[in-house]
């Protein structure tokens, strides 16, 4: 049995996404919907992003959380993403809905979208020429992996576990593992 897929256009697919009840991502046409997520996850986004967010005070750089999207192409593909925390420094990067020039992107990694995370939007935001750091943090464990861009364009692989700092180069903040998992008890 084959069933029908529908292609939507770049245009259709943000006028749908205003006025959706659950958020889709994007890819070359294909939407996908995203699961919810576990209290686990919230709480991790939301330490990170109440750190962020006084740190880039007075600064270029703005945080967005969970709602905002990234565009960026790929080979010609058309894609949005919904990462858990984005950052951009980029001025010129005013979309509403989107934003085409991430500094930094964290994602929360999930059962259900790890192998996404890790691998699909791993390579496809390296291809992000504004893209200095792209972080996940999991949340079965204390442990964070931090995909780092240096000056020649080439990407390192840190990998952070209990007693270790996470800095983020890319705007100059060193969070504790503690600050990271605060309230988070099951790990």
């Amino acid at each position: 049995m084959q069933s029908a897929v529908n292609f939507l256009t770049v245009e259709e697919y943000l006028q749908l996404e205003q006025t959706s009840e659950i958020r889709h991502e994007y890819v070359d046409g294909e939407v996908f919907a995203m699961a919810g997520a576990s209290e686990e996850h919230n709480l991790i986004a939301g330490n990170i992003y109440a750190l962020l967010r006084p740190h880039l005070r007075g600064t270029p750089c703005r945080a967005f959380v969970s709602d905002m999207k990234v565009q960026l192409k790929v080979q010609k593909a058309d894609i949005f993403y919904y990462p858990d925390i984005l950052v951009t420094c980029d001025p010129n990067d005013r979309e509403r809905y989107f934003k085409t020039r991430p500094t930094l992107i964290v994602e929360v990694l999930s059962n259900s979208t790890k192998t996404i995370d890790k691998r699909e939007k791993r390579l496809n935001y390296q291809n992000i020429e504004s893209l200095r750091e792209y972080v996940l943090v999991s949340q079965e464990e204390i442990k964070v992996e931090v995909y780092r861009k240096d000056d020649q364009g080439n990407w390192s692989l840190t990998i952070l576990g209990k007693d270790d700092d996470l800095r983020l180069d890319s705007i100059g903040l060193k969070l504790t593992m503690a600050d990271i998992y605060e309230d988070v008890i099951n790990i």
